[in-house]
């Protein structure tokens, strides 16, 4: 069995991964083109099962400031061809805060401006706007899932749980929304609970690369080994970033 470090090491890498990474996941600009990356889940985790030193999860070292350096990069994230930059974040929010003047209840402003704060890093201002918006349209899952996100970002698992599950409760295929329910409850080392998410994304889309990584960071870190090799050496065939899981994970390293 792992050891108590040893599981805090997993459950670390989770976080490091699903907050760092945040270049994997993408902010859904409409419900089909959201995609949790990577990013969401730990960055530090160790070796595999059997070994005391700690690994990297989505990435994690043996101590606490090697985590991030050990987390497997992320895939590349789902975003429109033309990148935005911050220039075009802020007048996004320019526009919006326009259109809020004459409509303050109007939603897609909101759901604009709140987006674009978070790109922006500013997270609790992006929160306020989801807030508002989901006062307006309570049952808005693409707000939940993006407020969900920023949730994550700023070290809120517990409540962005709570938010990813109120998106699948009005979009119950959401396999982004599952993904990153599943990478808040490894940063809080719920491991066994984060295993189900991942199981129901990969039924949702049976090349779900990312989740059958971290599922099997999982079973490593509950210690179950076989079904962590056969996870890991999926995501590696579809994804060959996921090698780096699979050696530290398996003890190959």
């Amino acid at each position: 069995m792992t050891n108590l470090f040893t599981v805090r090491v997993l459950a670390g890498a989770a976080l490091v991964l699903l907050t760092t990474q945040c270049a994997t996941t993408v902010e859904k600009d409409s419900p089909d083109s959201r995609r949790v990356v990577a990013s969401a889940v730990p960055a530090t985790t160790p070796a595999a099962p059997a070994a005391a030193t700690p690994a990297p999860a989505p990435g994690a070292p043996a101590d606490a400031g090697a985590v991030a350096s050990a987390a497997p990069a992320a895939p590349a994230p789902v975003e429109p061809a033309a990148r935005k930059t911050n220039a075009d974040y802020k007048a996004e929010i320019r526009t919006a805060d326009a259109m809020l003047k004459s409509a303050p209840r109007n939603a897609d402003a909101l759901l604009v401006r709140a987006k674009a704060k978070s790109h922006l890093k500013d997270y609790k201002e992006a929160i306020v706007d989801y807030n508002t918006l989901l006062r307006i349209k309570p049952t808005n899952a693409e707000a939940y899932y993006n407020r969900g996100l920023t949730r994550l970002k700023l070290k809120e698992y517990t409540p962005a749980i709570s938010d990813f599950s109120k998106a699948l409760k009005y979009n119950p295929t959401d396999k982004e929304a599952l993904f990153g329910r599943g990478a808040a409850k490894m940063q809080l080392f719920n491991f066994g609970s984060a295993i189900p998410d991942f199981t129901k994304a990969i039924a949702l889309d049976a090349n779900y690369a990312d989740a059958y990584e971290y599922r099997g960071i999982c079973y490593s870190s509950i210690n179950k080994p076989k079904e962590a090799k056969l996870d890991l050496e999926k995501a590696t065939t579809l994804n060959p970033e996921a090698a780096k899981s699979l050696r530290r994970y398996t003890g190959n390293e």
